[in-house]
């Protein structure tokens, strides 16, 4: 890095500052030649994702659009508002570490998102899952439901009354 000032001199480092979660970091430095000092702060900046639709068109992965996914999903149900970012960022970390740099397809987003939200509130998973898989009639919603209806509320199974 050349000195913005005397364009001669390359810089040397006096001082690094780290927050606690590690970047940005700020650095202090000199010019070697003119002797002026600057700051520099680094930050990390991820490879670009991106997300592979049903149709094969490419978007860049955004954590916004699944969380607004969610908050649809989430409406007028007591699921707080760190509940939803907990999913985004698990969701998160999961696809980053397994597609770095590379392209994700959305159906591993949405199977991802819609297993944190089964265990999560059952009527949301209903929500998500019936944009998600395209819920065309009632009996889609019943196939849907069916498996958690035979498990009940605490996973044991439900006897019904006659």
């Amino acid at each position: 890095m050349k000195c913005p000032f005397c364009r001669e001199g390359d810089f040397a480092v006096i001082d690094s500052r780290n927050p606690t979660g590690g970047f940005p970091v700020r650095r202090r430095r000199v010019c070697t030649r003119c002797k002026r000092r600057i700051y520099t702060i680094e930050q990390i900046e991820e490879a670009p994702l991106k997300v592979v639709k049903k149709d094969k068109s490419r978007q860049p992965f955004d954590p916004a659009k699944m969380r607004r996914g969610l908050e649809t999903a989430c409406y007028k149900r007591p699921v707080s508002s760190e509940q939803l970012d907990a999913i985004v960022r698990e969701v998160e970390e999961y696809v980053y570490a397994r597609y770095f740099g590379e392209e994700v397809p959305a159906s591993v987003l949405g199977e991802l998102v819609i297993e944190q939200l089964k265990k999560l509130d059952q009527v949301a998973y209903v929500r998500f899952a019936s944009v998600y898989r395209a819920f065309q009639d009632v009996s889609d919603f019943v196939d849907e439901v069916q498996p958690m209806l035979a498990k009940g509320k605490r996973g044991t199974p439900v006897r019904r009354a006659k």
